[in-house]
């Protein structure tokens, strides 16, 4: 049984891989994922921001607003606020909810009676007007019950069910500082708590008030042998409120602003403006938009510019399993030596790709007026960490493949890439992507996601939009769990050469 030091094999292996012809094809790798992913910022071009200054035409380009933590948000509805104090309350009776949805498919010039299910009215507290400030709202929605959320990625639920004059509901937010806490009631004598929110940096005059918001009817239209690509259609949201007191505020008229308003050509085709219609004690207010994270249609997410990623993988993998498989490890020792060094190889591969693609990319889409998703910066890192570590486990895979099969230069990249690319191109249905990228190895490519799925977000959660069925952490998991049984199968093996070499040699003593 060997027992040889792992430092002079791996080095000796290094010896063995760093022919030019390895060292080309490695870098042909990182080659493909850098040259496609600034490919896709260079030919994505946009006229704002790109004419001339002289050009009246051609203006600076939009910019969405951000979040508390950095990320791109939609923050767009009716407020009628007033100031709010350190300590502080405010009670409502909502006593009903409408709505109208445009454009529904067939009759693509109607609008209809109805509500989208996150259609949402209710009470907020907000630091100002200015959109992607922190809030926390409590409300009632069409479809999802009573919700507390805040700074647009919290989301706790309350009572189950809607409103309407024969059951109102009451909603009461109360600040402490920078906590604000949520309770609801069906008769405003009993309350039942919702949530809390720890709002830090909460000024010490806020605004609270009423708010109402509609976010856009999604509909999917299938594409391809069941695919489906989303449609968004204007909605709109009218609730009535009464019986409303407001402690720790001075005394005043009530404000109506419409947060991150639409032109005024969007409002003139609906029968409803925005804004506040009072009739003694009872508000009724308009709105329409929503507070979320932002989906797609704000913004490429950073992750489309490692478009080569799975091109430069395969490439990697193919140089792994054919080192492996001209220069096969007689035992353990070696094997795990030869996997040691080409995991790191493999690390430092796409470590490289992805840490000259992504900020390049991004520069790229910016400069051609692209709008491009506001990412934390710890979230970018994670990403390219994690697919430098999908490289190298990847690299791991093959070896241990290919130290059983000589076909492995062929099997493995496409046990990775095949499942992924039929699940991110508009062909398959949802559910069939999302079995690919769920028990497949190609799961691994979850590391290159920072989007997030939120519940209350209205988006089309799919890999074709880059939602992908698992977590980062959780598809590399799954790569793992195919590499793991692979590399001991192939040391099990290893082991029973050390055996036979044993009896050989024992035979020859004796």
């Amino acid at each position: 049984m060997s027992t040889r030091s792992p430092v002079p094999l791996v080095r000796r292996e290094w010896t063995a891989f760093r022919t030019r012809r390895r060292l080309l094809a490695v870098a042909a790798a990182v080659l493909v994922t850098v040259s496609l992913g600034l490919l896709v910022g260079l030919a994505s071009r946009t006229e704002c921001g790109t004419g001339p200054s002289h050009d009246p035409g051609v203006g600076p380009c939009p910019t969405a607003p951000l979040g508390p933590d950095g990320r791109t948000v939609r923050d767009e509805f009716t407020f009628v606020h007033r100031p709010l104090g350190e300590q502080g309350s405010i009670t409502v009776r909502l006593t009903s909810m409408t709505g109208i949805i445009t454009y529904p498919p067939p009759d693509h010039d109607e609008i209809v009676e109805g509500m989208v299910p996150w259609a949402k009215a209710g009470v907020i507290v907000k630091d100002g007007l200015a959109q992607g400030s922190t809030y926390a709202a409590l409300m009632v929605t069409a479809g999802h019950g009573v919700r507390m959320q805040h700074d647009f990625t919290e989301d706790v639920a309350g009572g189950p069910g809607g409103v309407s004059e024969q059951s109102p509901r009451w909603l009461r937010l109360t600040r402490s500082g920078d906590t604000i806490t949520g309770h609801e009631s069906v008769d405003g004598v009993d309350w039942t708590e919702v949530g809390t929110a720890h709002l830090p940096g909460l000024p010490a005059t806020a605004r609270v008030g009423l708010f109402a918001a509609s976010p856009g009817d999604l509909t999917l239209r299938a594409i391809g042998l069941g695919a489906s690509l989303p449609e968004m259609r204007f909605t709109q949201t009218t609730a009535t409120f009464d019986s409303i007191s407001v402690d720790g505020s001075t005394e005043g008229p009530w404000t109506t602003d419409t947060v991150g308003r639409h032109g005024l050509t969007d409002w003139e085709k609906f029968r409803r403006a925005p804004g506040l219609v009072e009739s003694g004690t009872t508000f009724t207010v308009t709105g329409s938009g929503d507070m979320a994270v932002a989906g797609h249609e704000a913004g490429r997410p950073v992750e489309d510019t490692l478009l080569g990623l799975p091109i430069g993988l395969a490439v990697l993998v193919v140089v792994a399993a054919r080192f492996t498989t001209r220069d096969r490890p007689r035992d353990r020792s070696a094997l795990a030596a030869k996997a040691a060094l080409v995991g790191a190889v493999g690390f430092a591969a796409g470590l490289l790709a992805a840490g000259i693609t992504v900020p390049v990319g991004v520069a790229l889409l910016h400069a051609g007026g692209n709008p491009v998703l506001a990412t934390p910066t710890p979230t970018v890192v994670r990403m390219v960490l994690g697919v430098a570590a999908l490289h190298a486990v990847a690299a791991v895979l093959a070896v241990a493949v290919a130290a059983r099969l000589r076909r492995a230069a062929l099997l493995v990249p496409a046990a990775l890439v095949l499942p992924y690319i039929l699940a991110t191109v508009p062909l398959l249905p949802d559910a069939v992507a999302d079995a690919l990228l769920t028990a497949t190895p190609a799961a691994g490519f979850a590391v290159r996601q920072t989007v997030v799925e939120h519940p209350h977000v209205s988006e089309h959660f799919s890999a074709l939009m880059g939602y992908f069925p698992l977590p980062w952490w959780a598809g590399l998991g799954v790569l793992i769990a195919f590499t793991a049984p692979a590399l001991a199968s192939a040391f099990a093996t290893m082991r029973k050469n050390d055996l036979k070499k044993c009896e050989v040699v024992m035979g020859v003593d004796g």
